[in-house]
């Protein structure tokens, strides 16, 4: 069975650094991404529909996580799928910084500290997928990758928090299970 590519491979005029597709987002978070319109308030953000214009990377990230941490492989079919395997890899280090024991308050700042940490982007030495992604072709296109991913983080740890604490003050046991588990092998 294959891996869960992304939906957006099909869009078009979609700004690309490198080979990494700079998705629109449905965020408050300041950044260079293009904003969606917000949801409904008849909407969950735990149970959007795909067919939404609202329907982001973000929320195709946190579906698709733990169908695609079983896989070993994943074969790249656009710059979309290089946003979802990030998206997959930072979830992986946001579960792995929430313990069974922490309180709601104390898993958002650890998540927001490791969103908001310094972090790799394609083409540093650090990066764990440099052979799966490209450069950005110069610093102004470094920097505008930088502050997307730095958004894309940001947001994603806060809807990854609104999942994994769902029902309360305590972490969900089926989100925290998949800590342990490595997406490609690799961590960010």
């Amino acid at each position: 069975m294959p891996a869960y590519h992304s939906i957006f491979l099909q869009d078009q005029d979609v700004r690309v650094i490198g080979n990494f597709a700079l998705l629109p987002l449905r965020t408050r978070t300041r950044g260079p991404a293009y904003t969606l319109p917000a949801l409904p308030s008849s909407t969950s953000d735990l149970d959007i529909d795909p067919d939404s214009e609202s329907y982001d990377p973000l929320d195709e990230v946190l579906s698709l996580f733990r169908a695609n941490t079983f896989f070993r492989n994943f074969e790249i079919k656009g710059p979309a799928d290089r946003l979802l395997i990030y998206g997959i890899l930072f979830v992986s280090e946001c579960l792995g910084k929430i313990k069974p024991s922490m309180g709601k308050k104390a898993a958002e700042k650890a998540l927001l500290n490791t969103a908001l940490d310094q972090f790799a982007i394609p083409g540093d030495a650090s990066f764990p997928l440099n052979q799966a992604f490209e450069a950005p072709s110069d610093r102004q296109d470094a920097e505008t990758m930088r502050q997307y991913l730095s958004q894309v983080r940001q947001e994603l740890a806060m809807r990854l928090l609104a999942r994994v604490y769902a029902d309360g003050s305590t972490p969900s046991k089926w989100w925290l299970s998949f800590t342990k588990r490595k997406f490609m092998g690799k961590s960010l």
